[in-house]
């Protein structure tokens, strides 16, 4: 399965009294190998099996290191084995565990929880699995292919319909999910798909921003989502009116009125923060809403 077992003592070979707790140690072994052998299997998997091989049972329970009580109860410092690898304590396994755990996106959660609110999704479902795919599949890219491909698949998958049409809203900021189960998308959800994919797959925050601007040739506002490979690069615009990724200053058809990110709002002209993006509800919104699918993302 990809992890490595303890070599224990007697002393050491009990087995634990918080499956869940075990989890999260046994996520603690596993950071190093995760980068590569546990992009094949969900945490949650290979933490039942080592609990199983630990409690000696058949039937394990279901594992939900997730959970608040799981933290405490992992890092209550149960007589468990020394990491093989991971930190250089066990409380520091643990905790590095439960990182990796909440970090991660659990996509059968995530498509049970959209089957509960929208029925049978069907295409919208596949549309959901070729997502996860997508994040499967290019962890190991670079930033710029990463670019590329995140881009190519949300110009692919969503077709543009305003607000009004698909939600009867004038302003409705959709998740991801909301998107693929509708296969459509105004320009913010296109910018907001794209914003998680790449947060999801390393690209850190500082680098991307979601930015509102004016399509001067539509004569409208519309957003895009920008990428600084450093604070003082040109940016570049990956947007859903052309599927090239070019630099800001071969979209002259844009008009910058402000950026925002998990880290804060920016001002064109301004290389540093001008506030704070807690400050904008609907984004503060659409994280409610994504936690509520069963995403970790954290402030975003």
């Amino acid at each position: 399965a990809g992890y490595t077992l303890p070599t224990t003592s007697a002393k050491d070979n009990s087995p634990p009294t918080n499956p869940t707790a075990a989890a999260a140690v046994a996520a603690g072994w596993n950071q190093h190998g995760r980068i590569s052998a546990m992009r094949a299997a969900k945490p949650n998997t290979i933490a039942t099996a080592v609990v199983k091989i630990w409690m000696k049972s058949s039937t394990p329970k279901k594992i939900a290191p997730q959970r608040g009580s799981a933290c405490a109860a992992a890092l209550a410092g149960l007589d468990l084995p020394p990491p093989v690898h991971g930190g250089a304590t066990r409380q520091e396994s643990v905790r590095l565990g439960l990182a990796a755990l909440a970090a991660d996106w659990d996509f059968d959660l995530i498509l049970r929880n959209a089957e509960q609110r929208y029925g049978p999704l069907g295409a919208a479902g596949e549309r959901i699995l070729a997502w996860g795919r997508l994040i499967e599949s290019s962890g190991e890219l670079t930033e710029a292919d990463k670019l590329q491909t995140v881009n190519a698949f949300f110009n692919r998958q969503l077709h543009f319909v305003d607000d009004n049409r698909t939600w009867r809203q004038i302003d409705y900021w959709a998740t991801p999910v909301e998107s693929l189960v509708k296969g459509a998308g105004d320009c913010e959800d296109y910018a907001i798909a794209k914003y998680f994919t790449l947060r999801r797959l390393g690209v850190s925050s500082e680098k991307l921003r979601i930015t509102y601007v004016k399509a001067l040739v539509q004569g409208q506002a519309h957003m895009v989502l920008t990428y600084y490979g450093s604070p003082d690069a040109e940016p570049l615009v990956l947007d859903n009116l052309i599927d090239e990724i070019r630099p800001a200053s071969q979209r002259p058809d844009l008009l910058p009125v402000y950026a925002f990110n998990a880290e804060g709002l920016y001002l064109p002209g301004r290389p540093t923060r001008s506030g704070d993006s807690k400050r904008l509800s609907r984004w503060q919104e659409l994280l409610g809403k994504m936690r509520a699918e069963g995403f970790a993302i954290g402030d975003g």
